[in-house]
């Protein structure tokens, strides 16, 4: 049974930076995709962005690009290192486990549990 762990939310003033990781027990990611998306109060759940197993290819949202970068640390964990960080940016994160590269929620099977950032004005 694969289960994922985020970890690094908190508090931050806007302009800062905070990183975010994500942790799989149960597998490795080598032939996964690795989604991030995020869920503020009131609204949907948006894409973030992805990162191939591998680490070969990532993908971005427009609302992120530039500021947001995906990274595969070990066979185990990805980042998500967010700097530039705006109040907007305020939401819970998740990561997820998918067979393909997707941006779409539905695309993905195995969610975390998600980690709040909260970024002051």
């Amino acid at each position: 049974q694969v289960q994922l762990v985020e970890s690094g939310g908190g508090l931050v003033q806007a302009g800062g930076s905070l990183r975010l990781s994500c942790a799989s027990s149960g597998r490795t990611f080598s032939s996964l995709v690795i989604g991030w998306f995020r869920q503020a109060p009131g609204k949907e759940r948006e894409f973030v962005g992805f990162i191939a197993g591998n680490g070969g290819t990532t993908y971005y949202s427009e609302a992120v690009k530039g500021r947001f970068a995906i990274s595969r640390d070990n066979d185990n964990t990805v980042s998500l290192q967010m700097n530039n960080l705006k109040p907007e940016d305020t939401a819970i994160y998740y990561c997820a486990l998918g067979p393909i590269y997707s941006v779409s929620d539905a695309s993905y099977n195995v969610w975390g549990q998600g980690t709040q950032v909260t970024v002051s004005s």
